[in-house]
């Protein structure tokens, strides 16, 4: 036995290791690592080392529970692009040198992302070098582009027959977690062998952002007074006060009361859910 692994427990327990030095708890990391425990309710990862690929998670409903596989990437993009827009008007009057921007909609976000499929075994060459990689991973058939592709295609962008549409998606890589669709993928054979088989595939994807309407309208969380809102009546709330929330004036819980019925405005059920309608001013 080597002398240096007989002595690494003499050392701990001559030199012990302060909790402070320790990894934090097990409850402040991200569920999605992996952890070992450690002395004294510490965790550790499992290999610090392990390199996160970024991963295509693929679902059959919107709610994103139904798993139906994962897409794990060869290698990590050297980078991706979120783009944000705005729509606005382009309507301008005759004999007018400019206009206003009226807002119209907000467009989904926009994920681009240049991922790599590659047979060449350059990824992992194992110690035989590039030569000697290429011919292992030829002969195993591992890392078909080919077959890549296809699974690529299958899992993000054709139609799932079961719910008659493309599969709903989140990726998740570090910080990264987006929940898509596949807009769309442009696929460049780039390498071949000499048989003229593709051994290395560019892809450039676009996926756009799929919220539940739910969760947008959480999201956004409208609260103008020319939008129509609920409200659930909680213990000690009163009409004059939603009224100055909303509209900016109390005075207005008398439409509020005649929107809802309301013969005694003093006393609200609690439990009960009102109508906060758009009030002409």
């Amino acid at each position: 036995m080597p002398l240096a692994s007989c002595l690494l427990p003499l050392a701990s327990c001559l030199f012990p290791i302060p909790d402070s030095l320790l990894p934090i708890p097990d409850s402040r990391f991200p569920k999605t690592q992996e952890f070992i425990p450690h002395p004294n309710n510490h965790y550790m990862l499992k290999n610090p080392f392990k390199l996160e690929k970024l991963k295509i998670r693929v679902y059959k409903d919107e709610d994103r529970t139904q798993k139906d596989g994962t897409f794990e990437v060869m290698f990590n993009p050297e980078s991706y692009s979120l783009q944000y827009g705005n729509v606005y008007q382009k309507k301008q009057g005759i004999n007018t040198s400019s206009r206003s921007a009226k807002y119209t909609l907000t467009k989904p976000e926009e994920l681009s992302l240049k991922l790599i499929l590659d047979d060449t075994g350059v990824a992992d060459d194992g110690g035989f070098g590039f030569a000697g990689a290429s011919l292992v991973a030829n002969l195993l058939g591992t890392r078909d582009v080919d077959k890549q592709v296809k699974k690529f295609l299958k899992l993000t962008f054709e139609m799932d027959g079961s719910i008659h549409e493309p599969k709903y998606l989140k990726i998740e890589w570090g910080d990264l977690i987006f929940d898509c669709r596949l807009q769309s993928v442009n696929v460049k054979y780039t390498l071949f062998n000499r048989s003229g088989k593709p051994i290395r595939a560019e892809l450039d994807t676009v996926f756009i952002e799929d919220i539940k309407d739910s969760k947008r309208i959480k999201l956004v969380n409208k609260r103008s007074p020319d939008l129509t809102h609920t409200r659930t009546i909680k213990a000690g709330d009163k009409l004059p006060v939603m009224a100055q929330e909303i509209y900016g004036e109390s005075a207005y819980y008398i439409q509020l009361a005649r929107a809802n019925n309301l013969n005694n405005f003093r006393k609200l059920k609690t439990g009960t859910t009102i109508k906060l309608p758009p009030i002409e001013k």
